[in-house]
């Protein structure tokens, strides 16, 4: 089987997310974390053997730390790893199977080179019945910032090269997690705006997240300081506010999904239902 092509220069990564634990920036893992919990809230089920697989941030295995669960947290790096119990690859898996009965993941991800082939190493891991929720960084996210970038450089330097990575659409996510093996696929969107002073400031924000450039093919030189302050013009002209601030986009992509249990809802057999469609929809010319 052919290796997955390298998108992501996952040593690289590491290194960007070293260097954001020295002003990190953790407004959107608190924000996550915050979801995370509330969406657990609502699954009537005891969750006693739990993995953060991969985050970041420690805010999701404090958030969904609970009396009687065990929570192994598995950064993905030494700098990362404070309160951790081990460090990982997550493109590697080293658990056995049926190891856990819930798998989280909070904005790591979206930084994966082979995504089919890490679902189905976290769907391994789990116990049947257990649960898989994720959150990662895709859609249309920082699509201002991308627009600004490749202008600035097409004007100035002839031509643009990749500066903001490639994001999974959400409509991708469903038949992945099927692909996996997962029962009861399910995946929504939150769509935010952050609202900065200016593009500096959401470079800022981007550094302390670990989140710059990490295109394998990317541009390791920085960008040309004219190119910089041109884009920054660019997004205050195209993307700022009455106020003066610019807006940031970000889809925060949400995914679950289910190791295949017997007891699980399945549905009816092709062909079994007992209404026709048309009755259902109204259409009373084809009844």
């Amino acid at each position: 089987m052919p290796n997955p092509p390298q998108i992501f220069d996952r040593a690289l990564l590491r290194r960007r997310l070293a260097r954001a634990q020295r002003a990190p920036c953790d407004f959107l893992a608190n924000r996550v974390a915050e979801d995370f919990a509330y969406r657990l809230i609502g699954v009537s089920r005891d969750f006693p053997r739990a993995l953060d697989y991969g985050s970041p941030h420690p805010a999701a295995a404090r958030a969904l730390a609970a009396p009687g669960r065990t929570f192994v947290r598995a950064a993905p790096s030494r700098e990362t790893a404070s309160g951790a119990d081990l460090v990982i690859d997550e493109e590697a898996s080293p658990f056995a199977p049926e190891t856990f009965d819930l798998v989280v993941s909070a904005l790591a991800l979206q930084w994966v080179n082979d995504l089919p082939g890490v679902f189905a190493q976290i769907r391994r891991s789990l116990a049947p019945d257990g649960l898989f929720l994720a959150a990662l960084v895709g859609g249309q996210s920082f699509a201002e910032l991308r627009h600004c970038l490749a202008r600035a450089q097409e004007e100035l330097e002839g031509g643009a090269s990749p500066r903001v990575f490639p994001f999974v659409d959400l409509r991708d996510l469903g038949a992945l997690l099927q692909r996996a093996g997962f029962a009861l696929p399910v995946t929504d969107c939150d769509s935010l705006v952050v609202r900065y002073d200016d593009m500096f400031a959401l470079l800022h924000d981007l550094r302390g997240m670990g989140a710059t450039n990490v295109l394998a093919a990317g541009a390791r030189r920085p960008l040309q300081r004219r190119t910089l302050f041109r884009a920054a013009e660019i997004y205050q002209s195209e993307f700022a506010d009455a106020d003066g601030r610019i807006r940031a986009s970000v889809d925060i992509l949400w995914l679950s999904g289910w190791a295949p249990h017997e007891s699980q809802q399945k549905p009816l057999p092709r062909g079994s239902a007992q209404v026709p469609l048309a009755r259902v929809l109204g259409d009373k010319s084809r009844i």
